[in-house]
């Protein structure tokens, strides 16, 4: 994988808001339709994941990617690039809790790169979605990473 593109998914918590975000090109679980949507992604415990919601709601892209697990994932700040990817939702109840304190920790830093109200607790990011990504040119070759 290119040397920018793997610095811009492989982000540290020094990046800011707009590093952070992407957009994603699901295929439509009932329509069979690509939808686009910006969305944060994030890196922790050395693997890359999206998550989103506090609210416990169902989100569009989450049930996409559950019922067609293929996706693209468009870096498009700084770095361009449409990269082939494959979600996988965390539902190990401590894998989440690992993954999800280690974003929560990021996102309180003092530039606050997710733009939130501060400070973000754990427990309001517990029934958020979450998935982990695997590029097709995987930038972590470690399979276990994050786990």
């Amino acid at each position: 994988m290119d040397a920018a593109i793997r610095a811009a998914i492989e982000i540290t918590p020094a990046a800011g808001t707009r590093e952070r975000i992407v957009d994603i090109t699901t295929t439509g679980r009932r329509s069979g339709v690509p939808r686009r949507i910006e969305i944060f992604f994030y890196r922790a415990l050395g693997a890359t994941y999206l998550c989103s919601g506090t609210s416990g709601r169902p989100t569009d892209w989450y049930a996409n990617l559950l019922a067609r697990p293929a996706f693209t994932f468009h870096l498009k700040h700084g770095v361009r690039a449409d990269l082939a990817a494959t979600a996988a939702p965390v539902t190990d109840p401590e894998e989440r809790r690992r993954v999800l304190a280690a974003v929560v920790a990021d996102l309180n830093q003092p530039h606050n790169p997710g733009t939130i109200v501060q400070p973000t607790r754990l427990e309001d990011w517990l029934d958020s979605r979450l998935a982990r990504i695997t590029f097709a040119e995987d930038p972590d070759p470690d399979p276990g990473a994050g786990r």
